[in-house]
C-alpha cells in the first residue's frame, strides 16, 4: 500500500493503482470527471495507463450540468 492525498484527505491505495481505478473506486466511473497529479491535468485518454505513485496529490472535480 501507498499513501496518496485525494481532495485533500490522505488515502492508503494498492501500490502500481491506476487513474482510472482509482477512479471507479471512488465512485465516478461513467461520470465525467477531471483529474489533477500534482498540479497537472491526466488526460482521459491516459486514466488507465497513468499509475499512482506514493505522495501524489490527487484532486478529482465531478462536472455538474446546469446552467
Amino acid at each position: 500500500m501507498i499513501q496518496v492525498t485525494i481532495n485533500g484527505q490522505p488515502r492508503e491505495i494498492p501500490v502500481g493503482m491506476s487513474v482510472a481505478a482509482l477512479v471507479e473506486e471512488l465512485g465516478f466511473a461513467g461520470k465525467r470527471v477531471a483529474v489533477e497529479r500534482n498540479g497537472a491535468i491526466v488526460p482521459r485518454s491516459q486514466h488507465a495507463q497513468a499509475r499512482l505513485e506514493a505522495a501524489d496529490s490527487i484532486e478529482i472535480v465531478v462536472a455538474v450540468g446546469g446552467g
